[in-house]
């Protein structure tokens, strides 16, 4: 067998990973700012408007306002206490550096890595920089991700949080600057034809994803879920093809993961795209 053979082998054997469905159920939902009053209250209403697919019967609904919180560990602290499903806030609460795009703030830079809750992360109400259609609803959900095959977590958070009768797309991005550099490095071993390798690892790291959101559409269909599923796996520079992608499909709701078991840090690409995509309202589980 050659060295060939034994790609094509190992590649071709990989075990199709298929979505276990859970239906999403949130019960709490603390909404966190840095207003007080009424504008808190405003806030609060129109996350309400543009959640309202989350917004059951049952949903209990808090607010923790500017007053109420100083410091971290008060924000800490108070989620702590009241333990919602999901919390709801922006970038830069008490301070002025949503002035320059270069973080998230002190308080969600630690939010996001020190609670397992989901955080829905808004544009900046004073920033001013939100798509025409920001906080209406969320009829356009996109997840995305660089690693789609088996993340059921992610996979049905989006689905949780697309509307009835909305599209959800599953979106796997395989880095070409990493592909680029292991092809450079098989070109080097004479027994592997690089061309035949390059078809046959870009074929198979693509065959991935896409079997896994054949497996989703079917579970979508079994359950009757009422969904559009759309299908995004390419090659590419994954930060400016996310960027690409979230405004050709004019994304409502970015839904990312951003927490990582190997690291006290965020996720890899995470980060990047929290800070720069800040136009639209971000689920960063």
């Amino acid at each position: 067998m050659t060295k060939l053979d034994q790609f094509q082998s190992v590649f071709l054997a990989a075990d199709k990973t298929a979505l276990r469905y859970e239906k999403i159920g949130v019960e709490h939902v603390l909404v966190v700012s840095d207003l007080d009053g009424d504008a808190a209250g405003e806030l609060l209403n129109r996350v309400r408007t543009f959640l309202s697919v989350v917004d059951g019967e049952g949903t209990r609904w808090a607010r923790l306002d500017g007053g109420g919180f100083s410091s971290v560990k008060q924000l800490l602290d108070t989620v702590d206490e009241q333990a919602p499903d999901l919390i709801v806030t922006y970038r830069h609460l008490h301070s002025s550096a949503w002035q320059w795009p270069h973080s998230l703030g002190e308080y969600l830079d630690v939010l996001t890595q020190a609670t397992r809750v989901p955080v829905v992360v808004l544009p900046h109400p004073d920033a001013a920089r939100a798509l025409p259609h920001t906080l209406e609803h969320t009829e356009r959900v996109m997840a995305i991700t660089d690693h789609l095959s088996g993340d059921d977590r992610l996979v049905n958070y989006a689905l949780g949080f697309t509307q009835p009768g909305g599209s959800c797309w599953f979106t796997h991005v395989e880095s070409l600057a990493a592909f680029d550099h292991y092809l450079d490095v098989i070109s080097k071993i004479p027994e592997i034809d690089t061309e035949s390798a390059r078809e046959l690892i870009e074929r198979q790291l693509l065959k991935g994803p896409r079997d896994y959101i054949e497996s989703c559409r079917r579970q979508i269909a079994e359950q009757h879920l009422p969904f559009e599923i759309g299908e995004i796996v390419t090659m590419g520079r994954r930060l400016g093809e996310y960027r690409k992608l979230i405004a050709e499909h004019r994304v409502d709701l970015l839904v990312i993961n951003t927490m990582d078991d190997d690291q006290l840090a965020m996720h890899g690409l995470a980060y990047p795209l929290a800070v720069e995509l800040r136009q639209i309202p971000l689920l960063m589980l």
